[in-house]
């Protein structure tokens, strides 16, 4: 999640696009989400025990969930700040809670219907690795949360568009992954241009700032970490289903959390509730917003290229952020504008990099076979 935005990668709660999962999905993968020839003609999902065929062009299937998914991710980013400062309700933790027991419930709901394909878990080993990303998973969530109880939503998606610097050196140390120059080359701009707008940012608060760092830095090592532990070709798992068993590994992980940091929070729901009915619904919504993103982040890596998906990517923050400032009406300048734009650009040309080093190397390793 780009701070307090989609729950992956999310991903979010990411400004960037979300990254197809084991580098691009399969044939039958594609099939089994929405049948042949979908890409071309028309879409077709099965739902319970037959199939459900609805007729209409690949670019409206394509457009709607593009749709969805800014509308998801810019709406519960902007909903999560609003819940935790305009409205009053300052419990990150909480909120956090929230949205892992939603996805839990939806998780297992979307499944049931065949939406998704289901993919199990084979072994306790297995289970106990996801259990490891949980938890990296959800310290970020929750920091990407506290974050936005401090800092705009504009400076929030700054801070998260950072995220491959954070990846590349964790890569680095853990694995000892070396990239091309032009790849390392490419990143200067992304920390130059975070820099920039951190300087300049008029709503400059540290605890915020620190937290949507470290929250940045989770998602970096969570991507790092699912390399390394689910390495076995059995063990991967696409988002979704690697979202339905950690939802609820992460809800028992923070109803302790909750108890410790935040004592007081059932009664004062319970009190804003019976104050105001609507912050029932409204958190309920909350919750399974978070759930809807995800879903819809998963959907848009099986209808786009990787090109695509950069560029909607990067677009999208963009989006948000010019979304919030009009709605939130924070103060910014010219210099916070700037840095946040070169980081932007910083992330296209990162992507753009790494997609070119990638082909080198196919087409080499193509060519040692031969």
């Amino acid at each position: 999640m780009a701070a307090g935005g989609s729950v992956f990668a999310a991903n979010g709660l990411s400004g960037s696009a979300p990254s197809s999962p084991r580098g691009g999905s399969t044939a039958s993968e594609r099939r089994a989400l929405v049948g042949e020839g979908t890409l071309q003609k028309s879409a077709s999902m099965t739902f319970g025990a037959g199939p459900i065929t609805v007729a209409f062009p690949s670019w409206v299937a394509t457009l709607s969930i593009i749709v969805c998914w800014y509308a998801s991710n810019t709406g519960l980013l902007i909903l999560n700040k609003w819940l935790l400062s305009s409205y009053g309700f300052r419990r990150p933790v909480f909120l956090t809670l929230c949205h892992m027991l939603a996805c839990s419930v939806a998780g297992y709901g979307v499944h049931a219907t065949g939406l998704v394909p289901s993919q199990p878990v084979r072994s306790p080993e297995q289970f106990r690795k996801i259990a490891a990303l949980a938890c990296v998973f959800c310290l970020s969530v929750v920091l990407g949360n506290v974050a936005l109880r401090f800092i705009p939503v504009s400076f929030s998606q700054a801070i998260g568009a950072t995220t491959p610097v954070f990846t590349a050196i964790l890569a680095f140390i853990m694995l000892r992954k070396r990239e091309a120059w032009v790849v390392y080359a490419a990143l200067l701009p992304v920390v130059v241009g975070i820099v920039i707008a951190t300087g300049a940012e008029p709503s400059f608060q540290l605890t915020g700032f620190t937290a949507a760092v470290i929250a940045t830095a989770m998602r970096a090592l969570k991507s790092v970490l699912q390399g390394i532990l689910l390495t076995d070709a059995s063990e991967k798992m696409d988002s979704m289903n690697l979202l339905r068993f950690m939802a609820p590994i992460a809800s028992l992980a923070l109803l302790p959390a909750v108890a410790l940091l935040e004592p007081s929070v059932v009664k004062e729901a319970v009190d804003m509730a019976a104050s105001e009915p609507s912050f029932l619904w409204l958190l309920l919504f909350n919750s399974f917003l978070a759930y809807f993103t995800n879903l819809t982040n998963f959907l848009v890596t099986r209808y786009t290229s990787a090109l695509t998906l950069q560029v909607l990517g990067n677009a999208k923050g963009v989006f948000t952020t010019v979304l919030s400032i009009a709605i939130f009406q924070n103060p910014y300048t010219s210099s916070s504008v700037s840095g946040y734009m070169i980081t932007v650009a910083g992330v296209g040309c990162y992507a753009a990099a790494k997609r070119h080093q990638t082909k080198i190397a196919a087409a080499q390793k193509q060519t040692a076979q031969i």
